[in-house]
């Protein structure tokens, strides 16, 4: 029988496999040679294709650093069985194989089985079974010495395999053709990103290109350039030309700063004004570059005009303004200093809404401390306006001109409060790619709101203590001092003393921001002022509606007066809002339909605690809307909060939708 040896066999194999990737290595390397840059990631996975067929690889990957973190690897060419790994995405390799990243970071070719990796790589080891690669030829992408690209991978997922230092070289020959490819696809994609952002900026800027030949005295420019001067497309452009279209009272100017840039080697910057062909004259800035011949005698300018008038005629209106400004500036400063006071006190409370004893005194409170910079406690239950109050604290304050900031403490994860107070610096975190201010350093100088305070955690009580006492502290990431001035004012609904009993809130932190406390009375301890607080919101929504309501009926009054409103005066503005809604003619509908939609008022409703109150208001708003939560008509639109707020307070008090 004529049947070559196994060996034979096997050798003749390998020949001819050899003689195969040799033919396909010229095959390749012909294709891309002069392979437009859009046609080369799809000419690499075709590669990858042929390459794994011909050399019996079950995948290949090629793999680039991330353009949003240039640490990481992702995949950018693929080739493998549909049931291959999954595709990983910004890829850490110094954490995920940190020996072979090492060794490709030397720029070192490798040949690696799985199991047979040393010690120093078991890290690796794990990371590889986990994907199910048995064994690969893995080649760094780099052109020549420059910094290396990414890499490339060729691997068996079924068996392990092992090659030769001379098939890694022939491998690394297609290597060298992808990171050629992709170092031309780089270096084209930035010459049209080039020449976009050059086309972009000069037709943003309306700008015009120009180029002037010392020797001929004539002016080559393109269609925006000549546009102010009023030139036609086919018209030459002379220096006699030029000149006779410039300002009289610049042309001496416009010649000297030419003449200047030329002996000097200088650019020439200059604004003057030229004639556009009506009896006004338009402004424009010129930049030229000189460029000289061999022999150092002038050859060219090559230069950009920009059309200002618009810019000019904005400067001159605002030299007016200021003028005018000032002339206002020094009338105010000559008021009587009384009647600026008077002004200013009823200025800060005009959003306060009420005429009763209770609500005066809130009042008079607030008036003898928010010229001072004492640190103000509001206590009051949830809608009773001490967000107003606040407000009104810090514009009859000396810091009203400065930023008033408001943080909800309640709104606020735990686990983000710190970087929403006090600031990160970029990397503080993971997803933290930017620097960002907290709110202390945006209220500098001004005022920060501390709203719902009794809702921090421990650990935020402790760091905003220090900042109280020492007015400094540490962005999330730096271990530098940033030092401010802010006034607080802070807000609960909470009874602050039991939670410093029970050990929910410090005590030294309560001692400190506990300086001048007021209390807002709830709305069922100031009923006299319901009937304004109605009319108020009465005319807000028919002024926002565009309709008109002038009548309060006596009925509904007395049923607003009798209801216990454990919302408060938040809630009777929403119940006014629907009614107004609803309501066909000049009068008020408040129908039993209207009070239908508030929570049942029990005899004993204001005995309930706090918590109780709002889990109760919320759970009734929820079952009206039948549990829809943002958009028209939904709970957080008639609670007049913010959808995430809401989200976070159903968990907060426990609330979850009936199954």
């Amino acid at each position: 029988m004529n049947k070559k040896p196994q060996s034979s066999e096997k050798l003749y194999q390998i020949l001819e496999q050899q003689k195969n990737f040799e033919q396909l290595l010229l095959e390749i390397s012909a294709q891309f040679i002069s392979l437009p840059a859009e046609s080369i990631d799809d000419a690499i996975e075709d590669a990858q294709r042929r390459i794994c067929e011909t050399l019996n690889f079950d995948l290949s990957a090629l793999y680039q650093w991330s353009d949003k973190d240039p640490h990481l690897l992702t995949i950018t060419h693929l080739h493998g069985p549909p049931a291959g790994p999954e595709r990983p995405v910004d890829m850490d390799a110094s954490k995920i194989f940190p020996w072979i990243y090492q060794k490709i970071l030397a720029g070192a070719p490798l040949a690696i089985s799985t199991e047979q990796l040393p010690v120093e790589a078991s890290l690796d080891k794990e990371s590889r079974r986990s994907f199910g690669v048995k064994s690969s030829v893995i080649i760094p992408i780099q052109e020549g010495g420059k910094p290396i690209l990414g890499v490339v991978s060729f691997d068996t997922l079924y068996k392990e395999r092992s090659w030769s230092e001379k098939d890694v070289q022939r491998i690394k020959l297609v290597t060298e053709i992808f990171s050629n490819a992709l170092a031309r696809k780089q270096s084209e994609q930035k010459i049209i990103e080039s020449e976009a952002r050059l086309t972009l900026a000069l037709e943003s800027a309306e700008a015009g290109i120009w180029d002037f030949d010392y020797t001929t005295n004539i002016f080559w420019a393109s269609t925006q350039a000549r546009k102010p001067f009023g030139y036609r497309p086919d018209e030459t452009i002379s220096m006699e030309l030029f000149e006779q279209s410039i300002h009289p009272e610049d042309l001496e100017k416009v010649r000297q700063a030419r003449t200047e840039s030329f002996e000097k080697g200088e650019k020439v910057d200059i604004e003057y004004r030229i004639s556009s062909g009506t009896d006004s004259y338009a402004w424009v800035c010129s930049l030229g570059q000189p460029y000289y011949h061999t022999d150092g005698t002038p050859a060219r300018m090559l230069g950009v005009n920009i059309d200002i008038s618009r810019r000019k005629q904005l400067e001159l209106d605002l030299m007016q303004s200021l003028a005018e400004v000032e002339k206002l500036k020094q009338q105010l400063e000559q008021e009587n200093y009384y009647l600026r006071e008077d002004l200013r006190l009823e200025q800060g409370f005009e959003d306060v809404i009420g005429q009763s004893r209770e609500i005066q005194e809130v009042l008079t409170s607030a008036s003898r401390v928010a010229s001072t910079t004492a640190t103000v406690l509001l206590l009051g239950e949830t809608g009773t306006g001490k967000g107003v109050i606040a407000h009104a604290l810090h514009r009859l304050s000396d810091r009203k001109a400065q930023p008033f900031v408001t943080v909800n403490c309640a709104a606020l994860p735990q686990n983000l409060i710190e970087s929403e107070l006090f600031g990160r610096e970029k990397g503080a975190f993971t997803g933290a790619h930017t620097r960002q201010m907290g709110r202390f350093e945006v209220a500098n100088r001004g005022t920060i709101f501390l709203d719902e305070i009794g809702e921090m955690g421990l650990e935020m009580q402790t760091k905003l203590l220090r900042v109280l006492q020492e007015g400094e502290f540490e962005r999330l990431g730096s271990p530098k001092t940033v030092k401010v001035d802010v006034r607080v004012i802070a807000a609960t609904s909470r009874n602050l003393i039991d939670d410093v009993r029970t050990g929910r809130f410090r005590e030294d932190l309560f001692y400190r921001i506990n300086v001048f406390p007021i209390t807002i009375p709830p709305l069922r301890q100031r009923r006299d002022d319901i009937p304004l607080l109605a009319q108020h919101f009465v005319e807000k929504y028919c002024r926002k509606m565009g309709k008109e309501i002038d009548r309060l009926p006596k009925a509904s009054l007395e049923k607003m007066l009798n209801y216990t409103w454990p919302g408060n005066v938040r809630e009777l503005k929403h119940l006014i809002e629907r009614c107004v809604i609803i309501s066909p003619g000049n009068s008020l509908a408040l129908s039993d339909k209207c009070f239908a939609m508030l929570p049942t008022a029990s005899a004993d409703a204001a005995m309930k605690d706090l918590q109780s109150v709002e889990r109760d208001h919320i759970q009734e708003v929820l079952n009206q809307t039948n549990w829809k939560i943002e958009g028209p008509g939904g709970a957080a639109s008639i609670l007049n909060v913010h959808p995430s707020t809401l989200r976070f307070r159903l968990k907060k008090l426990d609330i979850k939708r009936p199954s």
